[in-house]
C-alpha cells in the first residue's frame, strides 16, 4: 500500500509542475525570439554611431527623402584621371559597390538609417565622396549585404560605379576593432581609401565588435575631365 500511496504522490507533483516546466520554456522561446529583432535595432545603432556628423535634409520635421537613381553601369566614353565629382544629397542612392571576388553587387546610400540599411550599404556623410580624397567609410549589416565581408583577402579588388565615374580600390588591410572604437571611421584627408565594415557575426545576437577592409584607390576613371568642369 505505501508504493501505491507513493506513487499517487509522485504523479500529482508530476501533474502540479509539468504545466510550470512548460510554461517556462515557452517563456524562454519568446524571449529568444525577441532578442533578435530587439539586437538587430541595437546593431543598426551602433552602425549608425559614425554618422553623427550627418547632414539632413532640410526641416528635420520632413524625414527621411530617399531618391533612388539609375547608375551608369556600362559606360564606353573617354575616361579622366581627373574630373568633376556630384556630392550626392543625404538618402541619395549614388553608387553601386561590385566585387567578382565575392559577387558583391550592392547598391550605395549617402548617410546612415535604418531605412536606409535595409535598402544598401549607406556611407557616411562625414566622410569623402566616392573618388575624392580622403576616407570614403561604407557599412551594411551582417545579415544581408556584407554577409561575406569578412571573406575578403588582401588583394581583392573592389569597384564603386557612380554617375561620374569608376573606381577602383584594392584591399590592403583586414581590421578589427570595436563599435566605441572610431580609429578606422574618421574623417580623413591624408589617404585616398576605402574604409567597408559591419557587425561580427554573433548567433547569440549583437556583437560590440565591428570587422571590416581597408582598400587603396588604386584607379579613377571619370566620365567627365576636370577641364570640363570644376573638382568639387
Amino acid at each position: 500500500m505505501s508504493n501505491i500511496k507513493k506513487d499517487k504522490e509522485n504523479n500529482i507533483l508530476i501533474h502540479v509542475v509539468t504545466p510550470f516546466i512548460v510554461l517556462a520554456f515557452c517563456i524562454g522561446i519568446i524571449m529568444i525570439a525577441l532578442i533578435k529583432p530587439s539586437d538587430k535595432l541595437k546593431v543598426y545603432k551602433n552602425l549608425i554611431f559614425m554618422d553623427e556628423l550627418k547632414m539632413d535634409p532640410g526641416d528635420a520635421n520632413v524625414g527621411l527623402i530617399i531618391k533612388e537613381n539609375e547608375i551608369k553601369e556600362d559606360y564606353s566614353g573617354e575616361t579622366y584621371e581627373t574630373g568633376e565629382i556630384i556630392r550626392p544629397v543625404y538618402g541619395e542612392m549614388y553608387a553601386i559597390m561590385r566585387s567578382d571576388v565575392l559577387e558583391l553587387d550592392v547598391p550605395v546610400y549617402w548617410g546612415s538609417d535604418v531605412e536606409l540599411f535595409e535598402r544598401g550599404a549607406c556611407q557616411a556623410s562625414s566622410s569623402a565622396v566616392i573618388g575624392d580624397n580622403g576616407n570614403t567609410v561604407i557599412s551594411a549589416h551582417v545579415d544581408t549585404f556584407f554577409s561575406d565581408l569578412e571573406k575578403f583577402k588582401e588583394g581583392d579588388s573592389i569597384t564603386l560605379l557612380t554617375n561620374y565615374g569608376e573606381f577602383t580600390y584594392t584591399v590592403k588591410e583586414l581590421i578589427s576593432f570595436k563599435s566605441s572604437n572610431n580609429k578606422y571611421v574618421n574623417p580623413s584627408q591624408d589617404e585616398n581609401k576605402l574604409t567597408l565594415y559591419t557587425c561580427k557575426k554573433d548567433i547569440l545576437g549583437a556583437s560590440d565588435e565591428r570587422i571590416g577592409v581597408i582598400c587603396e584607390l588604386t584607379e579613377r576613371k571619370f566620365y567627365k575631365g576636370s577641364e570640363e568642369g570644376n573638382v568639387n
